[in-house]
């Protein structure tokens, strides 16, 4: 009974993966990528990743391989580059190079900044009244002039720092 249910429960699902991959438009069995396997990572921090750059060598790359093995004195420049290319993707000097991105961040950030002062010089024009007329040097000076009358806080305020007699500020 058990193994009937185990070969049910198999059978079906085989099926149910081959109807959705014809489904897919797919001709045969997809084979997924293998996330557990070490990736190919170009970084300065790491000289030497995990696996080489080309994975699926052609004919010539083998051939060079093999050719590889013998003294490498008989190898030329472009085949010492060649090799080194199936292995790694950059060098460190290709690694290092400046990119331009730093211009792209910079003129987003003065874009930003722009549209940012264009609202906020809208904002002033078209959205807030006029200054309060009690900000103007006459206002302010008359309000003083009545704190001082009134005597406002007279033990560590502004009416401390005013000398009554000569009427002036302490110094």
């Amino acid at each position: 009974m058990l193994a009937s249910r185990v070969f049910s429960l198999v059978g079906r699902r085989s099926i149910s993966t081959s109807l959705c991959l014809r489904a897919h438009g797919h001709a045969g069995v997809v084979k997924a990528e293998d996330y557990t396997l070490p990736a190919y990572v170009d970084r300065r921090d790491v000289p030497l990743p995990e696996v080489a750059f080309v994975r699926d060598l052609s004919a010539q790359q083998q051939a060079l391989k093999e050719k590889e093995k013998a003294s490498w004195s008989a190898l030329s420049v472009d085949e010492k580059v060649e090799l080194y290319r199936m292995k790694f993707n950059e060098t460190y000097a290709e690694m290092n190079k400046g990119t331009n991105e730093w211009k792209t961040i910079l003129g987003g950030v003065l874009f930003f900044l722009g549209f940012t002062g264009v609202i906020l010089i809208w904002q002033k024009n078209f959205m807030y009244g006029p200054i309060p007329h009690t900000f103007s040097e006459e206002w302010l000076s008359a309000q003083t002039k009545r704190m001082l009358d009134m005597r406002v806080n007279p033990v560590g305020g502004i009416s401390a720092q005013w000398d009554f007699d000569k009427n002036e500020w302490k110094k």
